[in-house]
């Protein structure tokens, strides 16, 4: 091929990629997704568990009725979800945005319990002075 072809199938082909890039793209649709939660399990945790196999995530929840007990805590899994890691991964982007917007209306969530509930033990007041 001389240098003449090559420079004139060169432009060919990039009029044809421009033609390509005018041409209307067609609209992404949207997929909606409706949730029928009529049948649905409504359970309370203050803990979780999270483990993983190399194909699955596995959360366990459970209800921990001494939170601020020391020492071993037996408790029973009320609630064991398992899901592949791509839906894992939404999840987290989901806990993500949820509790930034929760922070970002109320204040930063502190995670440790003592602050929390105000276990922090206060300095001794000093004793009134007696009437007169």
């Amino acid at each position: 091929m001389s240098k003449d072809q090559a420079m004139e199938t060169a432009a060919r082909e990039m009029e044809g990629a421009s033609e390509a890039q005018q041409q209307p793209q067609q609209p992404v649709q949207q997929t909606e997704i409706v949730v029928d939660d009529s049948q649905a399990h409504a359970a309370y945790a203050n803990f979780a568990r999270v483990t993983a196999t190399p194909e699955e995530v596995i959360v366990d929840f459970a209800l921990n009725p001494q939170p601020f007990a020391t020492g071993r805590q037996d408790l029973k899994v009320s609630q064991r979800l398992i899901m592949n890691f791509y839906t894992a991964k939404r999840l987290l982007g989901a806990l993500q945005t949820t509790i930034q917007r929760h922070e970002g209306a109320f204040g930063a969530i502190e995670l440790d319990v003592r602050r929390r509930a105000n276990i922090l033990v206060a300095p001794a007041a000093a004793p009134a002075a007696p009437r007169r």
